[in-house]
C-alpha cells in the first residue's frame, strides 16, 4: 500500500535526483574562447518519471529566448517538475526552476525556484555578484543571507548545460563548483561506460555516468550500496536519456519522452 510518506518522498525524488545530478557533473574552469555551445533556444525535454513501475509525473528542461540580467546578455534555462493526477491526490508537487548564465557559460547571472510540494510552498531567489564574487540567497518573505563564490560557479540548472559544452573524450572524472546560495559544493562525476539505452523518445549511443554522492542528502543519504545512474548521449551534445536511482522509498527513474527544438541534430543519435 502506497502511504503518504512514501508518497512525499517519491515526489520529491526528481528534483533530488535532477539537483545531484546537476551538482556532480561539471568541469574544471575553462575559458570562454573554448566553450563550444550545442542547445539553443527552443529546445525541449520531456521526461516520464516512475517509482518502480508506477507513473508518477512528468517533468521537462528547457531553452527559452535569450534575455538580459543587469545588462548582461544571457541564456535562461527552465526546469520543471509535477505529480500526474494519482500522485495529486496524496502529494501535490509543481516545481518550477529558471537559471541565467552569461552567452560564454562562465558562471551564472541569477537562480529562482518555486515549490509546491504537498502544503509546503517555497520562493527562492538567488542573485550572484561577480563584482564582488559573493551570492546572494533571499527565502522570499523569511530569510535573507550571502555567500561568497568561487570562480565559476553554477547554480544547479546551468551546471547541466554548461557540462554540455565540455569534451569528455580524454577525461574520465569532472569536477565543478556549484551554489543553490545557500551553500557551496565541489561536485564530482566519474564516466563509467557506454551502453545503447531505448526509450520513448528512441534508441541512443550512450555515455553511463555516475555521480559522487558524499554531498547528497535527504532520500539518497548514506544509504549502502545506494547509486544514481544518468545516460547521455554519446556525442558533443551529451542530451540526457536516463536518470535512475535506488533511494529510500524505492527504485525511481526517469526516461526522456520526447525531444522539441533540436531536429536534424538528433538524426544521427537516433538508431533506427
Amino acid at each position: 500500500m502506497v502511504s503518504k510518506n512514501n508518497i512525499s518522498g517519491i515526489c520529491r525524488i526528481f528534483g533530488a535526483l535532477l539537483f545531484s545530478f546537476l551538482v556532480c557533473f561539471g568541469s574544471n574552469v575553462s575559458s570562454a574562447s573554448e566553450t563550444y555551445i550545442p542547445f539553443q533556444p527552443g529546445e525541449k525535454f520531456i521526461f516520464k518519471l516512475r517509482w518502480g513501475v508506477v507513473p508518477a509525473g512528468e517533468a521537462s528542461l528547457e531553452v527559452k529566448e535569450l534575455d538580459n540580467i543587469k545588462g548582461v546578455e544571457a541564456y535562461h534555462f527552465v526546469m520543471k517538475a509535477r505529480s500526474n493526477s494519482f500522485f495529486d491526490v496524496f502529494f501535490k508537487v509543481r516545481d518550477h526552476i529558471d537559471s541565467f548564465t552569461d552567452t560564454a557559460m562562465n558562471h551564472s547571472l541569477y537562480y529562482r525556484k518555486d515549490q509546491l510540494e504537498g502544503k509546503t510552498k517555497r520562493k527562492i531567489r538567488v542573485h550572484f555578484d561577480w563584482q564582488n564574487n559573493e551570492a546572494e540567497y533571499v527565502f522570499v518573505n523569511r530569510k535573507r543571507k550571502t555567500i561568497s563564490l568561487l570562480p565559476g560557479t553554477f547554480d544547479p540548472l546551468a551546471i547541466f548545460y554548461y557540462t554540455r559544452t565540455l569534451d569528455m573524450r580524454d577525461r574520465s572524472e569532472f569536477e565543478r563548483p556549484v551554489t543553490d546560495g545557500s551553500k557551496n559544493m565541489l561536485g564530482r562525476l566519474r564516466i563509467i561506460g557506454r551502453q545503447k539505452v531505448t526509450v520513448d523518445a528512441g534508441t541512443f549511443d550512450t555515455l553511463l555516468l555516475e555521480p559522487d554522492l558524499q554531498r547528497v542528502e535527504g532520500v539518497f543519504a548514506k544509504k549502502e550500496r545506494a547509486k544514481i545512474l544518468i545516460w547521455v548521449t554519446d556525442d558533443n551534445r551529451k542530451l540526457p536519456i536516463k536518470l535512475k536511482s535506488k533511494a529510500k522509498v524505492g527504485s525511481f527513474v526517469a526516461e526522456l519522452a520526447s525531444i522539441e527544438g533540436v531536429g536534424q541534430m538528433l538524426a544521427g543519435n537516433v538508431l533506427q
